[in-house]
Protein backbone atom coordinates (compact mmCIF):
# COMPACT_ATOMS: atom_id res chain seq x y z
CA UNK A 1 0.00 0.00 0.00
CA UNK A 2 1.30 3.47 -0.75
CA UNK A 3 1.98 5.12 2.59
CA UNK A 4 4.22 7.76 4.18
CA UNK A 5 4.55 7.89 7.97
CA UNK A 6 6.79 9.75 10.38
CA UNK A 7 8.07 9.06 13.88
CA UNK A 8 10.35 11.15 16.03
CA UNK A 9 13.46 9.92 14.19
CA UNK A 10 12.17 8.21 11.06
CA UNK A 11 10.34 8.59 7.80
CA UNK A 12 8.62 5.41 6.64
CA UNK A 13 7.89 5.41 2.93
CA UNK A 14 7.48 3.18 -0.07
CA UNK A 15 10.66 2.17 -1.81
CA UNK A 16 11.14 2.35 -5.56
CA UNK A 17 13.60 0.84 -8.02
CA UNK A 18 15.57 4.08 -7.67
CA UNK A 19 16.41 3.00 -4.10
CA UNK A 20 18.30 -0.09 -5.25
CA UNK A 21 21.80 1.09 -4.27
CA UNK A 22 20.71 1.94 -0.72
CA UNK A 23 18.88 -1.41 -0.44
CA UNK A 24 21.89 -3.25 -1.81
CA UNK A 25 23.90 -2.09 1.23
CA UNK A 26 21.92 -4.40 3.52
CA UNK A 27 20.72 -6.97 0.96
CA UNK A 28 24.35 -7.87 0.16
CA UNK A 29 25.61 -7.96 3.78
CA UNK A 30 26.09 -11.54 5.04
CA UNK A 31 25.61 -10.40 8.66
CA UNK A 32 22.24 -8.82 7.85
CA UNK A 33 21.26 -11.82 5.72
CA UNK A 34 22.30 -14.41 8.31
CA UNK A 35 18.76 -15.10 9.59
CA UNK A 36 16.70 -13.80 6.66
CA UNK A 37 14.64 -15.92 4.31
CA UNK A 38 15.89 -14.30 1.13
CA UNK A 39 19.14 -15.29 -0.53
CA UNK A 40 22.09 -12.92 -0.26
CA UNK A 41 22.15 -10.55 -3.23
CA UNK A 42 25.36 -10.63 -5.25
CA UNK A 43 24.84 -7.48 -7.30
CA UNK A 44 22.88 -4.27 -7.18
CA UNK A 45 21.05 -4.90 -10.46
CA UNK A 46 19.32 -7.95 -8.93
CA UNK A 47 18.08 -5.73 -6.09
CA UNK A 48 16.75 -3.30 -8.69
CA UNK A 49 14.88 -6.15 -10.43
CA UNK A 50 13.37 -7.23 -7.10
CA UNK A 51 12.24 -3.67 -6.31
CA UNK A 52 10.73 -3.38 -9.80
CA UNK A 53 8.73 -6.58 -9.28
CA UNK A 54 7.06 -5.43 -6.05
CA UNK A 55 3.38 -4.41 -6.08
CA UNK A 56 3.18 -1.18 -4.09
CA UNK A 57 -0.60 -1.05 -4.56
CA UNK A 58 -1.35 -4.32 -2.71
CA UNK A 59 -3.85 -3.35 0.01
CA UNK A 60 -2.63 -6.22 2.22
CA UNK A 61 1.06 -5.29 2.12
CA UNK A 62 2.47 -2.45 4.21
CA UNK A 63 6.20 -2.90 3.56
CA UNK A 64 8.00 0.42 3.90
CA UNK A 65 11.49 1.80 3.67
CA UNK A 66 13.01 3.07 6.90
CA UNK A 67 14.66 6.46 6.44
CA UNK A 68 16.61 8.41 9.05
CA UNK A 69 14.83 11.75 9.17
CA UNK A 70 17.96 13.74 10.04
CA UNK A 71 20.07 12.45 7.11
CA UNK A 72 17.52 11.20 4.56
CA UNK A 73 19.31 7.85 4.38
CA UNK A 74 17.30 4.73 3.54
CA UNK A 75 18.65 2.16 6.02
CA UNK A 76 16.22 -0.74 5.95
CA UNK A 77 12.69 -1.96 5.42
CA UNK A 78 9.90 -3.21 7.60
CA UNK A 79 6.24 -3.95 7.42
CA UNK A 80 3.29 -6.23 7.88
CA UNK A 81 1.48 -8.36 5.33
CA UNK A 82 -2.02 -9.76 5.71
CA UNK A 83 -2.83 -13.43 5.21
CA UNK A 84 -6.63 -13.53 4.83
CA UNK A 85 -6.81 -17.34 4.96
CA UNK A 86 -5.43 -17.28 8.52
CA UNK A 87 -6.64 -13.77 9.48
CA UNK A 88 -3.09 -13.01 10.59
CA UNK A 89 -0.80 -10.08 9.85
CA UNK A 90 2.85 -11.15 9.61
CA UNK A 91 5.67 -8.74 10.31
CA UNK A 92 9.13 -8.63 8.85
CA UNK A 93 12.06 -6.25 8.79
CA UNK A 94 15.73 -5.83 7.96
CA UNK A 95 18.16 -3.08 8.74
CA UNK A 96 21.64 -2.02 7.75
CA UNK A 97 24.13 -3.43 10.28
CA UNK A 98 25.57 -0.08 11.37
CA UNK A 99 22.07 0.89 12.56
CA UNK A 100 21.50 -2.15 14.78
CA UNK A 101 20.91 -1.68 18.50
CA UNK A 102 19.38 1.81 18.31
CA UNK A 103 15.70 0.89 18.68
CA UNK A 104 15.00 1.86 15.08
CA UNK A 105 13.19 -1.32 14.06
CA UNK A 106 10.87 -1.28 17.08
CA UNK A 107 10.09 2.40 16.46
CA UNK A 108 9.37 1.79 12.77
CA UNK A 109 7.29 -1.33 13.32
CA UNK A 110 5.22 0.29 16.06
CA UNK A 111 4.36 3.16 13.72
CA UNK A 112 3.41 0.80 10.91
CA UNK A 113 1.30 -1.39 13.19
CA UNK A 114 -0.45 1.63 14.70
CA UNK A 115 -1.22 3.02 11.27
CA UNK A 116 -2.58 -0.25 9.87
CA UNK A 117 -4.74 -0.72 12.96
CA UNK A 118 -6.41 2.64 12.23
CA UNK A 119 -7.42 1.65 8.70
CA UNK A 120 -7.84 -2.13 8.84
CA UNK A 121 -9.17 -4.76 11.23
CA UNK A 122 -6.13 -6.34 12.89
CA UNK A 123 -6.84 -9.31 15.13
CA UNK A 124 -3.47 -11.06 15.23
CA UNK A 125 0.07 -10.03 14.37
CA UNK A 126 2.82 -12.59 14.37
CA UNK A 127 6.47 -12.78 13.57
CA UNK A 128 8.98 -15.55 13.30
CA UNK A 129 12.66 -15.43 14.14
CA UNK A 130 15.56 -17.84 14.36
CA UNK A 131 16.09 -18.95 17.95
CA UNK A 132 19.68 -17.66 17.71
CA UNK A 133 18.51 -14.16 16.78
CA UNK A 134 18.12 -12.50 20.18
CA UNK A 135 17.78 -9.05 18.61
CA UNK A 136 14.60 -10.01 16.75
CA UNK A 137 13.18 -11.60 19.88
CA UNK A 138 13.76 -8.30 21.67
CA UNK A 139 12.07 -6.28 18.92
CA UNK A 140 8.97 -8.46 19.14
CA UNK A 141 8.92 -8.18 22.92
CA UNK A 142 9.10 -4.38 22.64
CA UNK A 143 6.08 -4.56 20.33
CA UNK A 144 4.13 -6.41 23.02
CA UNK A 145 4.35 -9.79 21.33
CA UNK A 146 4.90 -13.03 23.21
CA UNK A 147 5.81 -16.63 22.56
CA UNK A 148 3.21 -18.57 20.55
CA UNK A 149 4.98 -21.71 19.30
CA UNK A 150 8.20 -23.30 18.10
CA UNK A 151 8.51 -23.28 14.34
CA UNK A 152 10.91 -23.54 11.41
CA UNK A 153 11.54 -21.61 8.25
CA UNK A 154 13.66 -22.24 5.19
CA UNK A 155 15.81 -19.90 3.11
CA UNK A 156 14.07 -19.13 -0.19
CA UNK A 157 16.69 -21.14 -2.10
CA UNK A 158 16.33 -24.10 0.28
CA UNK A 159 19.92 -23.82 1.47
CA UNK A 160 19.19 -23.65 5.19
CA UNK A 161 16.49 -24.58 7.69
CA UNK A 162 16.20 -22.41 10.79
CA UNK A 163 14.83 -23.55 14.14
CA UNK A 164 12.58 -20.67 15.08
CA UNK A 165 10.00 -19.28 17.43
CA UNK A 166 6.80 -17.59 16.43
CA UNK A 167 5.67 -14.68 18.58
CA UNK A 168 2.28 -13.03 18.34
CA UNK A 169 -0.06 -10.50 19.78
CA UNK A 170 -3.83 -10.97 19.74
CA UNK A 171 -6.00 -7.86 19.77
CA UNK A 172 -9.34 -9.65 19.82
CA UNK A 173 -11.90 -10.96 17.44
Amino acid sequence: MRVALETERLILRNVSPDDYLACYKWCSDPDVNRFLIYTLYGNAEDVKKWLTSRNEDDPDNFDLGIVIKETGELIGMGGIIYNPAADVWTLGYNLRKDMWGKGIVAEAMQAIISYVRTIRQVNIIEGQFCKDNRQSRRVMEKLGMGYYKDSQYVKADGSKVFEAETYRIVYGR
